[in-house]
């Protein structure tokens, strides 16, 4: 069957990182920009990003964050805390025998992102974050504040702290469970206004209860859903999950970076449906604070969560102009 048009050009590589190995996958020759995805999803996510970036004259590298598809799974929950996320940024980095990247998330992979361009900013010279906007590191412990969201029902981070908790409503029917939860968060498939909301989870629920059913969103189709559960399906859930179960140890190991800015070139993007862009509106406001080297910030009218997939050719057009700025 012949491949998306999106889907050709592509090298697929594995390198070496302190998980093992990162599995990645990259486009043209240039300054390396490397793309980093979030939950739960795969370099797959970028790609109608990476055909675009190498045509704009960029080396576009698309990574399997550790746990997820053909990237190493550690065992320790422990393996998935944000100092080790980093490392992996880094060892991708010098596997690809560069000394410097722009570096690129999304959802999860904004924090990543965002968080090696705070650690390493000798190798990481901008940062581009979508959907999730940067908060410093600081503040009330995670899992208080996650606690305390919900009053009668359970944020859907808590929901994910228990290991095991949430593989088991998701494993049984994994392309059941991720077609209902990319609906749920799409800006043309999300619950209407009033809806019960499916962030959280009624006591004794499971978040599958308030997906919506039997519509996909507009951008991923059946192919895109096959996609992202094989890889699911052969994998598990469990590596994806961890991420959420070491926000607590994030908040100790970078207790030294409590407050600290982003200092380098940077830029937002975010949907206007999407929660982490409502619920952190204050985030947004203080960037001139926190992101002092903000070189444009933008909200997209009608998007969900999915925002690089939901509206790539406009999440293009802001990466390639964007990055245009920092070769002046």
């Amino acid at each position: 069957m012949p491949q998306p048009a999106q889907l050709t050009g592509l090298t697929h590589r594995l390198v070496p990182s302190p998980a093992g190995r990162i599995h990645l996958v990259e486009q043209g020759t240039g300054p390396l920009v490397l793309l980093v995805h979030g939950f739960p999803e795969s370099w797959y996510s970028w790609r109608h990003q990476l055909p675009a970036l190498a045509a704009a004259g960029h080396r576009a590298v698309a990574v399997d964050v550790r746990g997820y598809g053909r990237s190493s799974g550690p065992e320790e929950v422990t393996a998935y805390r944000m100092l080790d996320l980093v490392e992996d940024s880094v060892a991708v980095v010098r596997a690809l025998g560069e000394e410097t990247a722009v570096i690129v998330g999304h959802d999860w992979g904004a924090g990543i992102a965002a968080h090696s361009a705070l650690l390493r900013p000798d190798v990481f010279r901008a940062v581009a974050l979508l959907s999730v906007p940067y908060t410093p590191p600081g503040g009330p412990r995670p899992s208080e504040v996650f606690a305390g969201m919900g009053g009668d029902e359970e944020l859907y981070v808590s929901y994910f702290q228990e290991p095991g908790r949430a593989e088991a409503e998701i494993e049984p029917d994994v392309r059941g469970w991720l077609a209902g939860f990319y609906a749920a968060f799409s800006g043309d498939t999300m619950p209407a206004p009033g809806a019960p909301d499916p962030h959280f989870v009624s006591r004794g629920g499971t978040l599958r209860d308030r997906f919506p059913a039997g519509r996909l969103p507009a951008w991923l189709g059946e192919h895109g859903l096959d996609f992202y559960a094989g890889e699911f399906e052969r994998t598990g859930m469990r590596g994806a999950l961890n991420r959420y179960r070491n926000m607590d140890r994030d908040w100790e190991d970078l207790a030294d970076f409590h407050g600290r800015p982003l200092t380098q070139p940077s830029l937002f993007v975010g949907g206007a449906l999407d929660a982490s862009t409502t619920w952190l509106a204050e985030a947004i406001d203080a960037y001139p604070t926190t992101l002092p080297g903000l070189v444009s910030s933008h909200v997209l009218d009608g998007c969900g969560h999915w925002i690089q997939q939901e509206r790539p050719e406009q999440v293009n057009d802001l990466l390639t102009a964007w990055l245009t700025t920092l070769r002046g």
